[in-house]
């Protein structure tokens, strides 16, 4: 298979499907995220809403559909990516202000990876729907 001639700069936005906007709203703005657009759209006939929330050049989409799409979402049992990895330059302390901020870490510690040159350490946190947030830390 060829690969196309097709540029790609950085990760524009991730979307994130959640169940209650507000909840995941305070959740980001907690990790350092600001609201920067706000809209609403339709949806098979209803009314959704959507919120992008920006640290840095990293921009998350959060976004609620119509309450008659909810019980679908809310189902879900592994999150709704697989995860979303945010670079970090010092994955100890990112550890350490996570977890005294009560963030559900998965990992008893970061955990190291044979990825790239000189490896890797990475950890999670689970977001209010189930969504994997991975802090990862190239050495």
């Amino acid at each position: 298979m060829r690969t196309i001639n097709l540029k790609i700069n950085r990760l524009q936005h991730i979307g994130i499907p959640v169940t209650d906007l507000k909840v995941s709203v305070a959740f980001y703005k907690r990790l350092g995220f600001a609201d920067v657009m706000t809209a609403g759209f339709d949806y098979n006939g209803h009314r959704g809403k959507c919120i992008m929330m920006r640290l840095k050049d990293i921009t998350i989409e959060l976004y609620q559909l119509p309450e008659i799409e909810l019980p679908e979402i809310r189902s879900r049992k592994n999150g709704h990516i697989d995860h979303i990895a945010f670079d970090v330059d010092d994955i100890e302390q990112t550890y350490a202000v996570l977890k005294n901020a009560g963030f559900d870490i998965r990992e008893p510690a970061p955990v190291f990876l044979a990825f790239w040159k000189k490896g890797c350490r990475y950890f999670n946190i689970l977001g209010p729907d189930g969504e994997r947030l991975e802090f990862n830390q190239v050495l």
